[in-house]
């Protein structure tokens, strides 16, 4: 299971994609191959170019990204994402929102957000209010809560 946290729990003296790669290291794969990947993985959510830089030397919404390519990276068949586009401009989160929509071509992917952008991208948006679940049809994802 990958899980994207509001919290980010990056390891500061890390690099991003050393970040990104460590939970490789617990399954195995090579370091050549955890570099590589990890790189991969970075690029598809913008962050290519940032691959060395420390967590310090990133902004929150980059912060955020390499947090998601570390959920993606080990390609779970479960993904839960707690506001993955809370930090994000709207260029980096449809860039996000659209890679979550692609993992979740093959793998279930749970999303809990109040960003009308990543509601709009969801198949299926559940409400909860009052500790009741509400199905919120189409039409209804942008309005507010009754």
């Amino acid at each position: 299971m990958g899980i994207v946290f509001q919290r980010f729990h990056l390891l500061e003296a890390f690099s991003a994609r050393t970040n990104v790669a460590l939970p490789l290291l617990e399954i195995g794969v090579s370091k050549r191959e955890r570099r590589n990947r990890a790189a991969t993985v970075l690029d598809r959510v913008g962050l290519g170019d940032r691959l060395e830089h420390k967590p310090g030397q990133l902004s929150g919404g980059e912060q955020q990204r390499v947090a998601i390519a570390r959920a993606l990276i080990t390609e779970p068949p479960l993904v839960i994402a707690d506001e993955p586009t809370g930090e994000l401009d709207r260029e980096a989160g449809s860039r996000v929102l659209d890679e979550l929509k692609t993992v979740a071509t093959d793998r279930a992917v749970v999303v809990a957000s109040h960003d009308r952008q990543t509601l709009e991208a969801a198949d299926r948006v559940i409400r909860l209010r009052d500790g009741q679940r509400y199905d919120v049809e189409r039409a209804e994802v942008g309005a507010k809560p009754e």
